[in-house]
């Protein structure tokens, strides 16, 4: 029993990001679905965790990814090819899209992959909402 409290102290001081990213890892490592579980072990945190409770945008599953601005020393072509990766559009047509900001690049993107490309989009000079 101890062991289990030592857990769900450990729990407790987690992200809501993070606990999906656990029970997810949990979900793949035992061949198992915690549909109902996850509603159960997710009260405590958002409850105990008020600043990520806050933070709304943190507990969706998928987001739009937006193209808000594009930096004035930012390299286009980057942005561009960034752009043609994730769109499927060809080169042209992902020129067009990136000098057309603000505009939805990507809609419907899981949580995890999103923030991957909103990074690589800001280290790249843009900056991209999750919407």
């Amino acid at each position: 029993m101890a062991k289990i409290n030592e857990l769900i102290e450990q729990i407790k001081g987690l992200t809501v990001v993070e606990v999906s990213e656990l029970v997810k890892a949990l979900e793949e490592e035992f061949g198992v679905s915690a549909a109902a579980p996850v509603a159960v072990a997710a009260a405590p945190v958002a409850g105990s965790a008020a600043p990520a409770a806050e933070s709304a945008p943190e507990a969706k599953a998928a987001y739009n990814l937006v193209l808000k601005s594009i930096k004035a020393d930012a390299s286009k072509v980057a942005i561009i090819k960034l752009a043609k990766e994730i769109t499927g559009l060809g080169l042209s047509e992902a020129k067009a899209l990136v000098e057309s900001a603000p505009k939805t690049l990507k809609e419907n993107v899981h949580a995890e992959e999103a923030k991957e490309l909103q990074k690589k989009f800001a280290e790249a000079g843009a900056e991209v909402e999750l919407a």
